[in-house]
């Protein structure tokens, strides 16, 4: 993929956040998880690593795709994962299960969407 994120975009979405909040910027890293030299770095035109843009993007409760800039300037169709995908995102994140609990899951959804698409090709 040769997209890539927008990091004035998110730095304009926070500091729009933080103003409306009444928040100083040491304020929304305290809040988000992220050190106040990664805002700063931000503010300086420099991009957050991984683990900074998905803190500060859960912050902002806005999805990850709002920051993107698509190589053809258009927002690309979105397509939905598949149903294998979410559901294994779902049991991963479950902390009530252990974690031979959540493949033996994963497995049973796994042979039923085989079996579905085997059964969908001989309609």
């Amino acid at each position: 993929m040769t997209g890539r994120m927008d990091a004035q975009r998110l730095y304009d979405a926070l500091d729009a956040q933080r103003k409306a909040r009444g928040m100083s910027w040491r304020q929304l890293a305290d809040e988000s998880g992220v050190s106040p030299s990664l805002l700063s770095r931000m503010g300086n035109r420099q991009r957050p690593d991984l683990d900074g843009f998905i803190a500060l993007v859960q912050w902002l409760g806005t999805p990850a795709e709002d920051f993107m800039i698509w190589p053809d300037e258009q927002p690309r169709t979105r397509r939905v994962p598949a149903l294998e995908t979410q559901v294994a995102l779902l049991l991963r994140a479950r902390e009530d299960l252990s974690e031979a609990d959540k493949e033996y899951l994963l497995d049973i959804i796994g042979a039923t969407m085989r079996r579905i698409k085997v059964d969908h090709r001989e309609d």
